[in-house]
């Protein structure tokens, strides 16, 4: 088995963690909504995770809700002293499972003190500011009202450090002028590259990018391209596409996530898959990227 070390650090506010960490969202039901199918094994995911040398962890209260973050709690509290925890908050669960925005103050209040009841925490690491302007992915508009209000809780000492999610640069931008922030979470992998030159920008700054949807998320990858690559290099497809995230840029921290240990473990493999040029020309060409 791969040692994750091989991925790399990076940092993450004050913290130095390792490129390839671990997103807990499919630890919840169907549609990230209610209990997950087997309590024991997701358990046992988390776990493991951490035994393999994950010490970035990627949640939220939303997520379930309540699910994800109280398996956290009952699989690794009281957590090791490297362990660092990113939740976000901006969002909440309709009845019927939809995704709304909660951007009130009382809103982004609750969910900072849910947060810290369901993890088991007197401060949160990092949380993230989930943009909702638009659910399906950024939209433009300005972010000050809600971030100000975590730069509050950040203030009282509920919060170390803030990042911001679904967000455009402009945004950033935005944000960097009321409150240090020290990650950027969007949608990005091999056929979703919007944020090339954002992550470029983020990276001379030192400001982490994390990818969610690394492996396409709830409409999984699917290329020719990237299962003759992989078949090549005799690797799973999502092993290389994650491997091409680590090689993109140096400021990328994955958060793949799983319920299954196999997976999980096929996953962390990656942190040891080198592409070589041709391969990872060929990948590019999957967005249209170096295409004649």
């Amino acid at each position: 088995m791969s040692n994750i070390n091989q991925s790399g650090s990076f940092t993450l506010g004050d913290y130095s963690v390792k490129r390839l960490g671990y997103g807990a969202m499919q630890l919840a039901g169907p549609g990230v909504f209610g209990p997950p199918k087997d309590h024991e094994t997701a358990l046992a995911v988390l776990r493991a995770a951490v035994a393999a040398g994950v010490d970035h962890i990627d949640t939220s209260d939303f997520y379930g809700p309540h699910v994800t973050n109280r398996l956290i709690r009952e699989a690794l509290h009281p957590y090791r002293d490297d362990l660092v925890i990113v939740t976000k908050i901006g969002a909440r669960r309709g009845t019927d499972a939809s995704w709304l925005p909660a951007f009130s103050r009382e809103e982004l209040t609750q969910a900072v003190h849910d947060n810290l009841r369901n993890l088991g925490l007197d401060v949160l690491d990092v949380v993230n500011l989930r943009i909702m302007l638009d659910v399906h992915g950024p939209a433009e508009g300005s972010i000050e009202a809600p971030l100000t209000i975590l730069a509050d809780l950040q203030r009282q000492g509920l919060v170390r450090h803030i990042g911001l999610s679904n967000v455009t640069a402009k945004q950033i931008a935005e944000g960097r002028g009321i409150t240090e922030i020290v990650c950027v979470q969007n949608q990005y992998n091999l056929a979703h590259r919007a944020d090339d030159t954002l992550i470029d920008e983020l990276a001379r700054d030192g400001i982490a990018y994390v990818p969610f949807f690394p492996l396409g998320g709830f409409s999984p990858l699917q290329s020719s391209t990237l299962s003759d690559v992989a078949a090549r290099l005799k690797a799973t497809p999502m092993q290389v596409a994650l491997a091409w995230l680590l090689q993109r840029a140096p400021n990328i921290l994955l958060i793949p996530g799983t319920s299954s240990l196999e997976h999980l473990q096929q996953n962390l493999a990656a942190a040891g898959l080198v592409l070589p040029k041709n391969e990872i020309a060929e990948l590019d060409r999957i967005a249209g990227v170096g295409a004649a």
